[in-house]
């Protein structure tokens, strides 16, 4: 079963803009239709082989661990080396590090993010890149429209809406999630 690219209104601010199956988990972010007995698989694929996953990166960020934005990026940059096309990876780094240093800045008790490619067996070199960035402040964040041609910050999430192919904020128990998604070869 191929996954269908999420295309939820580029940034759109809301909650999770992403459809929601019917009959979803509340909450779940990737909210799958429940069959009995399986958990949150969708009922096609219930007793099914698990498909193949990429590659992924979970790791936990100490409060205020400025320095370890640039190990997220060289640990991003090694999962996706062989991801994507010209720039995008880059790309990836980028917006990773825009959400990670929001994250330890903005918050006071530190991050948790988790990098993960498609799944099946040509997701290392094509699958849909997803990056979570998960703080433990519910206070969600403000997309300010033009920061002020001379300040230092206000910017990342402004990157973050204009360049990613999908994005969104949603609550996770303490705490939100901010998200993003990037095609492989970019979207038109």
């Amino acid at each position: 079963m191929k996954r269908q690219p999420v295309r939820s209104g580029r940034g759109s601010g809301r909650p999770d803009a992403r459809p929601k199956a019917a009959g979803a988990v509340p909450g779940s972010a990737d909210a799958v239709p429940r069959a009995a007995g399986t958990a949150g698989v969708a009922p096609e694929t219930a007793g099914a082989v698990p498909a193949e996953r990429g590659p992924a990166l979970t790791k936990r960020l100490a409060r205020g661990d400025l320095a370890a934005v640039a190990r997220v990026r060289a640990e991003l940059r090694e999962m996706l080396r062989h991801w994507g096309g010209p720039g995008r990876t880059d790309l990836a780094e980028l917006l990773t590090s825009e959400l990670v240093t929001n994250a330890l800045v903005h918050t006071d008790r530190g991050a948790r993010i988790t990098a993960a490619l498609g799944d099946g067996p040509g997701a290392r070199v094509t699958g849909r890149l997803r990056v979570e960035v998960r703080d433990f402040v519910s206070r969600h964040p403000t997309l300010r429209d033009r920061p002020a041609e001379d300040s230092t910050s206000g910017r990342g999430l402004l990157l973050v809406h204009t360049l990613a192919d999908a994005w969104g904020v949603r609550a996770h128990g303490v705490g939100k999630v901010l998200w993003f998604e990037l095609e492989a070869e970019g979207v038109p």
